[in-house]
């Protein structure tokens, strides 16, 4: 059955991380990297809702700093990609996975893309979507100026600690009874756990999470042309947030790399589940 767990970090940082109990399933363990702050429950195919299918395999994730029950840093500027990189590498030392499939999601990206330079032993092969290797990081329109699209983050990234709180408490209000069926056609995924991830990401402190978006905006670009692991990139062809050019030119840069496109937003873990699920299974026999 699914559980959590506490990890410390190699700085003394206590991380809560997750299992969804399927040891000794065959092939490749699974590591989700997530997108920042986002939970397990925005993964139900693989048991974020506590009920892995018959065919999951065992996968692991964790809460980043200072969210979702994990433990703030106490020295704060200690939430950069490679704080993050640590964090993944407590939580698989924890379950006991040598290596492991590792999907990347938004920030989680850069954070894949970083173990697998540090430590390729230990990356069997990457799923990555909605983020880019490092560089900073943009939104709005496709053909807006890159000085545009990066100031438009960064201003957003700010503006979560006054926006967020109200935001909270709207979705707060979203009845737990809530069913997609009725709505199938304007919400491709299922209502219930939209409203569950996003029920979850209210709890969050808005102003630390807001530094630690801003953290992940400076960072510099990883070198993603020595990857050699098998890699799929998934690109959403509405995301904002990891425009789709971006998402192709990451493709381009990593030798052998397989890109897909799917006619999703940010959000692709829960409007193709599926299709993730597939080009899983494909990397993991890989």
């Amino acid at each position: 059955m699914p559980h959590l767990d506490d990890v410390v970090a190699p700085d003394g940082t206590r991380i809560r991380w997750w299992d969804n109990g399927c040891v000794g399933r065959p092939g490749p363990d699974v590591v989700i990297s997530n997108g920042l702050g986002a939970s397990p429950a925005a993964w139900p195919w693989l048991g974020g809702d506590g009920q892995p299918s018959a065919t999951a395999p065992r996968t692991v994730t964790w809460h980043h700093r200072g969210l979702g029950g994990s433990e703030r840093p106490a020295d704060p500027a200690r939430i950069t990609i490679g704080d993050h990189v640590d964090d993944m590498f407590a939580v698989m030392d924890a379950a006991g996975i040598e290596s492991a499939a590792v999907i990347g999601w938004s920030v989680g990206v850069a954070v894949a893309f970083e173990a697998a330079r540090r430590a390729p032993e230990r990356i069997s092969s990457l799923l990555v979507l909605g983020g880019v290797a490092g560089g900073g990081f943009r939104s709005g329109p496709s053909w807006a100026p890159e000085f545009l699209s990066r100031g438009i983050s960064t201003a957003s990234a700010w503006s979560l600690r006054l926006v967020g709180p109200p935001v909270a408490g709207l979705i707060s209000l979203l009845p737990r009874s809530m069913d997609a069926n009725a709505l199938a056609a304007l919400a491709p995924p299922p209502l219930q756990t939209l409203a569950e991830v996003a029920r979850e990401f209210s709890h969050h402190d808005w102003t630390w999470f807001s530094q630690m978006v801003l953290a992940a905006g400076k960072e510099p670009p990883i070198p993603v042309d020595a990857v050699r692991v098998p890699t799929t990139v998934v690109a959403g062809e509405f995301d904002t947030m990891a425009p789709v050019e971006d998402m192709v030119a990451l493709a381009d840069a990593v030798p052998g790399a397989r890109l897909v496109r799917v006619p999703g937003t940010h959000f692709v873990p829960l409007q193709f589940p599926d299709v993730l699920a597939a080009e899983l299974d494909a990397l993991r026999a890989r």
